[in-house]
Parts: structure tokens; sequence; C-alpha cells
């Protein structure tokens, strides 16, 4: 689902960022709320970027990457956690690209996550390049875990920032052996 965001940046460049886990929904732009098997998510985009809420009978989790005034944590590079009853896993990783390669690569996001049933997009007032994007899916063969990417695209320093963070029920001990 593509929409334009009736908003300003309010994280204008890539070091902004800020990621944190088991925050409250936070006032959204854009919802979409999907149901995958058993797991309810909601993908919200942000004046300040992106959160995404699952919602399992084992349990809740929030990943919120924004702007947020008064964070004392960065984007990390990578995060491995037990949230509950949950396995947490988050990557990111930040590109520059020149203008034309960045301009390519932005349509080809676009393209790729507004026409997806489980993408949502946002393109920010100003550039058609200034977006953020969510894409969730359940792997073939992977039915207990719930994989999504995101694209947050800063074509002023020609950055784009792209998350990928697998979440999956933790097995008891007594299962997995």
């Amino acid at each position: 689902m593509l929409t334009t965001l009736q908003t300003t940046y309010t994280d204008t460049r890539a070091s902004d960022l800020a990621w944190a886990l088991g925050r409250e929904p936070l006032p959204a732009l854009a919802e979409l709320d999907l149901e995958l098997a058993d797991v309810k998510v909601q993908l919200r985009l942000l004046g300040a970027s992106h959160q995404v809420l699952l919602d399992q009978e084992g349990g809740t989790c929030s990943e919120t990457v924004a702007c947020m005034p008064g964070s004392s944590t960065p984007l990390p590079l990578g995060v491995a956690k037990q949230v509950g009853d949950w396995e947490y896993e988050f990557a990111a990783r930040v590109e520059t690209l020149g203008r034309g390669s960045f301009a390519g690569r932005a349509q080809e996001l676009l393209a790729l996550v507004s026409d997806h049933p489980n993408g949502l997009v946002g393109v920010f007032p100003g550039s058609p390049h200034a977006f953020t994007a969510l894409l969730v899916q359940r792997l073939p063969g992977d039915p207990a875990q719930v994989h999504w990417r995101t694209w947050h695209a800063y074509p002023q320093e020609g950055q784009l920032v792209a998350t990928r963070t697998r979440v999956g029920v933790r097995q008891p001990a007594a299962a997995a052996s």
C-alpha cells in the first residue's frame, strides 16, 4: 500500500534514527493491519519513521526505529534478544549512493513494497524519493517466525537505511530436543 504522508521530515538524517524494543504504540500517520497465520501484525508509519507491533497467543512484541528525542539507544548494527516468549533478531545498515544510483534504488524499492499485499510505503512531501517502507512476511517452511524489512530513504544525503528483523516464538527446552 502506497500513501503520501501529510507531514514533513522529523528525522532528516540517517544518523537521527534510534532503535527501541517494547515501546507502546506511538501516533501513526498510516497503518496496515495484517494477519499472518496466528500472528497479528500492525505496520505503522510514524512522522519519525516506523513501528511494527506483533500480537500472538505467546505474547506481544514492539519494534520502533525512529527519531526519538532523548533516546540513548542509537540504531545498532545488530541485536539478538529474548523478549518474553519471543526470540528477536535485528540488523541495520546504511548505504550511501550517488544521485543516479539512489534514484534508481528508490524507485525499485517503492515498486517492490507498494505492490506487495504485506507492504506499506509512506512518501514524504517534497521528494518522490523521501520515503519509509515496510514489508512483512512469513517464509515458506518457517511458520514459527515472522520476518520484516524496512527502508528509510534520505535523498538529501543519498543515504538509505535498511533494516531486517526476525521474530519467532521461543521453543520450550523439552520441545526443542
